[in-house]
């Protein structure tokens, strides 16, 4: 079966993918042998709510974790999943209407809920805001019983006008028998060419919070040209040397806009002032690289392509519907290379090992 590729119209949902009735675990066969076989493998199984368009998904498949739920309300993020992983037990619902009590089980549930009520780019109204979804959170971890949570979000949640909700949160899972921490974790320590900090919250029972340790940022870090370089370049275009050069740096953060405010492009003023002085126009999002036409001396625009890139999604990753619907995806994921060093970290955890672990590598996430 042949997919649609990035921003080349709208996607059909139902000619692409199929969705599994949203009735619950006992009604998904594939998801339910999965949960009944757990024995038989070394892999740990997870549940994630919030899954977009899969970037913590695919980083905690690569750290050892088994998919057995992937919750998602956004169709054409829901169509990304599902033409990416077809194993993948994907679930268009609003988590509002899950019942934890059927992943009853799982290792890890992990969430990245709603960024909006928090981000610094908003309003922050946090738990007066409708799209806060922490409580659904909670309730499915209180359902499910997992041995291990992580969630993340925003910087903007780890900040001083939030201490009492984190804090209730915090004693929330330590009254459900988990002793939970949390770090800000700028992608650029894993391989990510931009800043993007992420508030990234973990909760363990006794016995594994011992034994985990957050993940260590690298030294040496990538940069946006080093990155993109080829893709820049793809079209004939003479200045893709000299704007690599130019661009020689990292980025400032993604960012992917909401449903209700946001479109195809690299953010507000002050994020396309930054981006400007890596020689990028960050007013729009380009249909294809620049040609052998394009100015020499000009700001190119970025593809939907070359910022999934630089969110740290592999080149083969397909994404659903039009510009505007694949870039939000892109835009508002949690970068699969970040996702992947906290998941071997609880991994390692879990199952009794203190040992480093490899490094995630974009191109082997696709075999």
């Amino acid at each position: 079966m042949s997919y649609p590729q990035v921003g080349v119209g709208d996607v059909s949902i139902h000619n692409i993918c199929y969705f599994r009735p949203a009735m619950g675990l006992v009604a998904n066969h594939s998801t339910q042998a999965a949960m009944t076989s757990r024995s038989a493998t070394s892999d740990l199984i997870s549940l994630e709510i919030c899954a977009g368009a899969g970037g913590q998904a695919l980083g905690l498949e690569a750290s050892g974790f088994r998919h057995v739920g992937l919750i998602e309300l956004d169709p054409h993020a829901c169509a990304t999943l599902q033409a990416n992983r077809t194993h993948w037990a994907v679930q268009q619902r609003d988590v509002r209407e899950v019942d934890g009590h059927h992943y009853r089980g799982i290792d890890l549930f992990a969430a990245g809920v709603p960024c909006p009520p928090f981000s610094l780019a908003g309003k922050q109204l946090g738990p007066d805001d409708e799209r806060d979804l922490f409580p659904e959170a909670i309730r499915l971890i209180r359902e499910a019983k997992p041995a291990a949570v992580m969630l993340e979000n925003v910087r903007g949640f780890a900040s001083d006008k939030f201490i009492s909700y984190r804090r209730d949160l915090m004693e929330q899972l330590e009254i459900l028998g988990y002793r939970p921490d949390w770090r800000v974790l700028e992608a650029s320590g894993f391989g990510v060419p931009q800043l993007r900090p992420r508030f990234v919250l973990i909760a363990l029972r006794s016995r594994a919070f011992e034994r985990f340790r957050w993940p260590e940022a690298v030294q040496s870090r990538s940069t946006v040209g080093a990155c993109i370089h080829d893709l820049m370049a793809a079209r004939g275009w003479p200045g893709a040397d000299r704007w690599t050069f130019r661009a020689s740096a990292i980025a400032p953060t993604v960012v992917g806009g909401s449903h209700k405010h946001g479109g195809p492009d690299l953010g507000p003023t002050r994020a396309r002032r930054q981006w400007a002085a890596l020689g990028v126009d960050g007013l729009g999002i380009a249909d294809e690289a620049p040609g052998p036409d394009f100015p020499i001396d000009a700001n190119p625009k970025l593809t939907v392509r070359m910022v999934a890139r630089i969110q740290g999604f592999p080149d083969g990753w397909i994404f659903a519907g039009r510009k505007t619907a694949a870039y939000r995806q892109v835009g508002n994921a949690f970068p699969a290379p970040v996702a992947c060093a906290v998941g071997k970290a609880i991994h390692a955890a879990m199952v009794g090992k203190r040992d480093a672990v490899p490094a995630f590598e974009l191109d082997a996430a696709l075999i």
